[in-house]
């Protein structure tokens, strides 16, 4: 019988910071919510450094990497000073996404077709520095082609989309969004690709695409931190991977 791999559960703790930054001073300390979101079961940790600061600082990347016991996956814009950091902190990973100083979140994914040549040599430097990296695109096979060219280890498929269409009520809207995920999914793994998602997924939306065997990884933030200011971050976390194991079991099922 074949076997599907498990799908691993990374935590973005920027919005941790968020709420640190509205007041000053260290408290709450994204550091301190890594180690229990770990103790609860994520896989490792996700933090976007912002050109601008907003939530996580230089030093709370530093001190991620040095006290946590989770691969640290940092996400950063494709510019000299992040690969800089990158190159210094030497996390576990990077995941290279757009960015724009006037967005509240990251709006879509990285146009790497259009940018190979601004991209290639980044991937290149991260890669020699033996840093495992991965771009954050669209569901689009041309990404997902562009991805494979300059040599990146993973795609990271951008989920917002058929998020918000199921917050909508937009149900066509949703299953069209759905299928393109699932094609970028199955095209990624056969260029060779590691295949992650993010971005706006909820306990449901989550189970949903578990179920897709290509998805190996899972990062997810916002969600978490807000349902933890009601539930506590050990429950959530503990919910959020019964729901991504009840999606994978349903996979298996399928192929048994």
């Amino acid at each position: 019988m074949t076997t599907i791999k498990p799908i691993r559960l990374g935590v973005n703790v920027d919005h941790v910071a968020t709420v640190r930054n509205a007041r000053g001073g260290r408290h709450p300390d994204p550091v301190h919510a890594a180690k229990l979101a770990i103790a609860a079961g994520a896989a490792g940790i996700t933090v976007h450094l912002r050109e601008d600061r907003r939530h996580i600082t230089d030093d709370d990347v530093h001190r991620l990497r040095s006290q946590i016991s989770a691969p640290l996956n940092l996400e950063m814009a494709a510019t000299r000073e992040m690969l800089d950091i990158a190159l210094d902190v030497r996390p576990y990973a990077a995941c290279i996404v757009p960015e724009k100083r006037t967005e509240r979140t990251t709006e879509g994914g990285l146009e790497v077709a259009r940018a190979k040549e601004k991209l290639a040599p980044i991937v290149s430097f991260l890669a020699q520095a033996g840093i495992r990296v991965s771009l954050f695109i669209e569901p689009d096979r041309h990404q997902v082609e562009a991805a494979a060219a300059i040599k990146a280890a993973a795609v990271e498929l951008h989920t917002g989309a058929w998020c918000e269409a199921i917050v909508q009520n937009k149900r066509r809207e949703a299953e069209g969004e759905f299928e393109r995920i699932r094609v970028a999914a199955a095209q990624a793994a056969q260029f060779g690709l590691e295949v992650h998602a993010g971005h706006g997924l909820d306990f449901v939306s989550a189970e949903v695409i578990s179920a897709l065997p290509e998805i190996v990884e899972l990062n997810i933030g916002h969600y978490l931190v807000g349902e933890a200011i009601f539930s506590g971050l050990e429950f959530v976390i503990h919910t959020m991977r019964a729901a991504m194991d009840k999606g994978r079991a349903r996979a298996q099922e399928r192929i048994a």
